[in-house]
């Protein structure tokens, strides 16, 4: 009989896509996977095969074994190929060379992590395998990112294809793009190997006033020009509901930022702190005025014997 590698334990081509050997890989671990009532060893066979298949770089090492004739005395991935002491041949290849590389962890062509069975009495066990982690995004509003919340999400685990529910909790100042981490919720392991974790990457909507930086919380404050240059007192809302007075002095200009501290966001990475509140003058120019304060204005611009383009008019040739 032909000796199996791992393309046949999957059931797939040579030349099979990543995509291909997923689905392969997916379809057989949900048939054999222990918890499910499946055959152990056959689902031992299946997440070697997997394991070399899904990098790259094994893939293409495994490949340069197979070019060579493949493994002789390794029916691979099969079960007869599992445990026993490996046998050489001299067709151009040093096979021990190769198997001792293997053994020690160098991989047979150098970096090839391979997973065959290094106890030359053959009684010994596949190396337990960690199960990957697994990723998901939850999507919570501005104001939920800013004080916490709890979701409950449902995920899928590849190997066998069930749905596991978390009750989660969004911790208050989360970030976008922050990610939380469940330790030993992910994939299964194989061998004896620990399940992955799941981590849950979250996603924060905008708002139409605030912004978020960090744990800082900035906005925009239009003010007229009338009141950038007579100086006014404005009530600023904050992020948590509240207000505060902001005064605004005479001749403050556009882009001047005011920083409240301690108005901004729980700061995540350190307990009890927050950030600050940052508001930033957007001083507002009329885009149409009546005739009466064109009147005025014009008036008010005829007898400004300022030079407010000096720096530029300074650098005229």
């Amino acid at each position: 009989m032909a000796k199996k590698n791992f393309y046949d334990v999957l059931g797939v081509k040579r030349d099979a896509t990543q995509d291909e050997i997923k689905k392969a890989f997916r379809k057989l671990a949900m048939k054999y996977h222990p918890d499910a009532g499946g055959d152990e060893q056959k689902f031992k066979e299946i997440s070697e095969a997997y394991e070399t298949l899904s990098d790259e770089q094994k893939r293409k090492e495994y490949d340069q074994l197979l070019m060579f004739g493949g493994i002789p005395g390794a029916d691979m991935g099969g079960a007869g190929g599992r445990g026993r002491t490996y046998t050489y041949s001299s067709d151009g290849m040093d096979w021990s060379e190769v198997f001792n590389n293997m053994r020690n962890g160098d991989g047979a062509f150098g970096g090839f992590d391979f997973f065959f069975n290094n106890d030359p009495t053959g009684r010994g066990q596949s190396r337990a395998m960690r199960g990957s982690d697994l990723t998901l995004a939850v999507d919570v509003s501005f104001d939920e990112a800013f004080r916490g919340c709890e979701r409950k999400v449902t995920y899928t685990i590849p190997s066998t294809g069930e749905r596991q529910t978390l009750n989660m909790k969004v911790p208050a100042g989360a970030v976008d793009g922050g990610k939380l981490r469940y330790r030993g919720r992910g994939e299964y392991g194989t061998n004896g190997g620990s399940r992955g974790d799941l981590v849950v990457t979250t996603r924060v909507g905008t708002h139409p006033v605030f912004r978020r930086d960090g744990a800082d919380v900035r906005m925009d404050l239009p003010v007229s020009m009338y009141e950038a240059a007579l100086g006014t007192t404005v009530e600023v809302p904050t992020p948590e509901g509240g207000a505060v007075w902001l005064k605004v002095p005479a001749g403050t200009q556009s882009g001047k930022v005011f920083r409240f501290k301690g108005l901004g966001a729980p700061n995540v990475k350190r307990k009890g702190a927050r950030g600050a509140l940052y508001v930033t003058i957007d001083v507002q120019v009329p885009t149409k005025l009546t005739d009466k304060e064109r009147e005025l204005l014009g008036e008010l611009r005829d007898a400004d014997v300022r030079d407010y383009r000096k720096k530029v008019d300074g650098v005229r040739a």
